[in-house]
């Protein structure tokens, strides 16, 4: 038997509730999409939810169809106490590292929230340079509310950048695939070369797809 919306609910909130117990009240969930496609940037969200309003159906983001993130995505917007998105381009990524980008979109999401947290609970990455303390999860957007209420902010804000993209470069099928590296990216990258949102420090040996 599936698990109902109700049931995942309080499974992924026993992190909230031990915090709250333990007198934690500003709970942040922080997670970032697009971490390995080849263009793009990545994106880093932090939200921190309204316990006396739950939002039934937040999971991994991956999990969940295209339009049932639209539909959470329009529910977290409406109901959060807090919440803040951050897009590091691909330049930036290219310049200090997909590791580090994501940890800088990820401190500029913290730092945006209108609430200050007095933890955050982030999905595998340890954080510093932070308020409040930190509760990395191994998985987390699949074991916490705030954390699956973060990634489907930071997917959904990225799947509609990448739609714009697919507009101003309609030859390489970023509406499809969002950046990742399919046969058919590669296919275009060979035949058509790069665009300014593409990663090149994912994309080294250029000999290899570019056809340079």
């Amino acid at each position: 038997m599936s698990m109902s919306e109700q049931e995942r609910y309080v499974l992924l909130d026993q992190y909230e509730e031990q915090a709250r117990a333990r007198g934690y009240r500003a709970i942040a969930g922080v997670d970032e999409a697009g971490r390995g496609p080849l263009a793009g940037p990545v994106a880093a969200a932090a939200v921190i939810l309204d316990p006396l309003r739950p939002i039934l159906g937040l999971n991994d983001s991956k999990k969940l169809s295209a339009s049932k993130r639209e539909h959470l995505y329009d529910q977290i917007r409406d109901q959060a106490l807090a919440l803040a998105v951050v897009l590091v381009d691909a330049a930036e990524i290219d310049r200090i590292n997909i590791l580090q980008a994501t940890k800088q979109a990820m401190r500029q999401a913290i730092s945006g929230l209108a609430i200050q947290p007095d933890l955050l609970l982030i999905d595998a990455v340890a954080l510093d340079q932070v308020p409040g303390e930190v509760w990395p999860i191994i998985k987390g957007d699949a074991k916490s509310n705030s954390i699956a209420a973060a990634s489907i902010l930071a997917k959904v804000t990225r799947d509609r950048l990448m739609q714009t993209f697919d507009s101003q470069y309609p030859d390489y099928g970023f509406a499809r695939h969002k950046g990742y590296g399919t046969a058919q990216h590669y296919a275009a990258i060979r035949q058509f070369g790069l665009t300014p949102i593409h990663r090149l420090s994912f994309l080294k040996n250029l000999s290899d797809h570019a056809g340079t």
